[in-house]
């Protein structure tokens, strides 16, 4: 029989010949897209993370750097030598900034006499913490200080605490007083 045989008519092929479909896996492209979808959302959970990380990491700094000045300067404030009067009022004046600015430079003169005539003090801070920031950028600490002085005759040590509401306000890099209240 020869390779190429003839067929008649009604006699049917010996091999049919079917269109052949491949069949395609479902599960890898399931697969690819599941991990495409996974990743998306890992990725935006980390970009979500991190940005509240930042923003808060910020927002301490700025506390910190708040906080740290204002202790700077209650403690100078509250520290009191009557030998360097002058030079009292004047680094106060120098870290006042607004009202308080205002206000202790219309009452320096009093101030000064009063610094003056008081017994040598040191004052230190007990503790400070942000109360607030306000809508102006300026922020408002609360300090807890104590002025320790010795009495005329320097045989006894006298202790007072106070509390205090300081605002503080940045201008350019630099942070001045704006607001200087005794709590009571």
């Amino acid at each position: 029989m020869s390779p190429r045989r003839k067929f008649g008519p009604g006699e049917e092929t010996l091999l049919v010949a079917q269109p052949v479909v491949p069949q395609r896996p479902w599960g890898l492209p399931l697969a690819v897209t599941a991990a495409a979808v996974l990743m998306a959302v890992a990725i935006t959970v980390c970009t979500l993370m991190l940005i509240s990380h930042e923003s808060r990491e910020r927002a301490a700094a700025k506390d910190r750097a708040v906080i740290g000045y204002v202790t700077g300067f209650m403690t100078q404030f509250t520290s009191i030598d009557p030998f360097h009067a002058n030079d009292y009022v004047t680094r106060v004046l120098a870290q006042a900034t607004g009202d308080f600015a205002k206000e202790y430079h219309d009452k320096a003169n009093e101030i000064l006499l009063q610094v003056a005539r008081a017994e040598p003090a040191t004052g230190t801070v007990l503790d400070a913490g942000v109360e607030r920031w306000n809508d102006d950028g300026s922020a408002t600490v609360i300090v807890a200080t104590a002025v320790s002085t010795r009495s005329p005759d320097e045989k006894q040590v006298l202790e007072n605490a106070n509390r205090w509401a300081a605002t503080a306000t940045q201008e350019g890099n630099q942070w001045k007083i704006s607001s200087l209240h005794q709590v009571i």
